[in-house]
């Protein structure tokens, strides 16, 4: 970590029954509708008390209930992608390569998201040793060139981004909430590194038909909705050059609500 002394959860955690990753996958949202939060460590600890209180349980993977994930987010040259999501162009995609650091497991991943809002992501697995490049992979490059916008030849390794997170389930299975906290980022290109230091990203991936639980959860502690990219903040701290001007301001709401300034080294 860069030096920042980040709260412990384990013991907020262990209030929470468990889920299997069996049980996780079979649950079906198929009229999702998904919001994004940001919030600080210690508004976390408030929030997953409720959450324990309210019957929710938390994701096991290997035992543990804090998985840490590596992701590599590809672009081309021209930060094409970047500046999709930064002109506020409606379809768009990302391209990451990602390891579920607990399980071993790792993806290359296409998301796209559609002129309606809705995200949907495809996948393929690798092995883990072409995370930092998979293009000597022909089926994972394959795979890229029939479902990417861009072709595999155009896209080189721009940022990883590393975090911790913890996944809960409601108890009617009708809401799923990933909460990413120690977030790091680093830009192969600049070299640079950075840290969100206290700063959690929550994602509620709700049955639209159904209310939400943790909504209410999260009002009560005055945590609003934030539309909040990894790569798009990771990329507007570590790279000088680029046109950032509309994530500066998110950037500045971060230092806000964690009370402290993001390191950039």
């Amino acid at each position: 970590m860069i030096g920042f002394n980040h709260i412990s959860f384990d013991d907020s955690l262990k209030a929470l029954g468990p889920i299997s990753l069996e049980e996780m996958d079979s649950i079906k949202l198929m009229n999702r509708i998904d919001s994004k939060y940001l919030t600080e460590e210690s508004t976390l600890l408030l929030i997953l008390a409720d959450a324990a209180k309210a019957g929710y349980r938390v994701l096991m993977t290997e035992g543990e209930r804090i998985s840490p994930y590596d992701s590599i987010y590809y672009d081309t040259a021209g930060l094409n992608m970047f500046y999709d999501h930064h002109n506020r162009r409606l379809v768009r995609q990302k391209v990451r390569t990602r390891e579920y650091v607990n399980s071993g497991d790792a993806f290359l991943e296409i998301k796209k998201k559609n002129n309606k809002g809705r995200t949907k992501k495809k996948r393929i697995h690798i092995p883990k040793e072409q995370l930092l490049d998979f293009h000597g992979d022909q089926e994972a490059v394959e795979f890229l060139d029939s479902h990417s916008e861009f072709p595999a030849s155009s896209l080189d390794k721009v940022l990883e981004t590393a975090f911790k997170r913890i996944t809960l389930v409601n108890p009617a299975k009708t809401e799923r909430l990933t909460i990413d906290t120690c977030l790091e980022f680093t830009n192969f290109r600049t070299g640079k590194r950075a840290s969100l230091n206290n700063a959690v990203i929550i994602e509620l991936k709700q049955d639209g038909r159904a209310g939400s639980q943790m909504k209410n959860i999260l009002l009560d502690h005055r945590v609003k909705p934030a539309r909040v990219s990894k790569y798009c903040i990771a990329l507007t701290l570590t790279d000088p050059v680029a046109k950032t001007g509309r994530f500066k301001v998110k950037v500045r709401r971060i230092e806000k609500i964690t009370g402290n300034k993001i390191n950039v080294i």
